[in-house]
């Protein structure tokens, strides 16, 4: 499976370049315009709807709750994704990932479960998660790519994700433990 070259985790906003802002914010526009569901419904956007929300994730980035994670290669960023944890002591052991995306270019190249399993090495050894949430839109093969990982569905909210009039779409419920 091809490695990125470089993971880079970011644990505060000053960590953060412009430069890796708008890398970031051009990945997310590629994404959702091809119809990645990572964080924005109606393609199509550009980056005046995704840089704030980049600022947004930025802005919240915290060692104990929030890291931003990039994967690279070869200069160019190839994906990102931000994994987050609730300080509230009921559930600080385990953590949500959200935004996982990969540019389309890259895609079924093994970059994004490196991606992926990377960011499990992190929230195990690092941040000292027991397990990792996620949400994902049904039918679109995210199920099998996240069941190939380990992650194992444990509910969905049917109907829960409307697209158009008549486009209703699960939302999946995902799982990983023990990391």
């Amino acid at each position: 499976m091809p490695t990125p070259s470089l993971f880079q985790q970011y644990t505060s906003p000053s960590q953060v370049t412009k430069q890796v802002k708008r890398a970031l914010t051009e990945c997310w526009v590629e994404v959702t315009n091809a119809g990645g569901a990572a964080g924005f419904p109606f393609p199509p956007i550009d980056e005046t709807q995704a840089a704030p929300a980049v600022d947004k994730i930025v802005n919240a980035l915290s060692l104990n709750t929030s890291r931003l994670l990039t994967a690279t290669a070869d200069g160019e960023l190839i994906g990102w994704l931000n994994v987050r944890r609730d300080p509230f002591e009921l559930i600080a052991h385990w953590g949500t990932l959200h935004h996982v995306q990969t540019r389309p270019i890259h895609r079924g190249r093994g970059f994004g479960a490196a991606l992926m399993n990377e960011v499990r090495r992190i929230a195990r050894d690092e941040m000292g998660l027991e397990q990792l949430h996620l949400a994902a839109r049904g039918e679109s093969g995210l199920e099998a790519f996240y069941g190939h990982l380990g992650w194992k569905e444990v509910g969905r909210w049917p109907g829960a994700l409307r697209f158009a009039s008549g486009d209703d779409r699960d939302e999946v419920l995902m799982h990983l433990a023990p990391l």
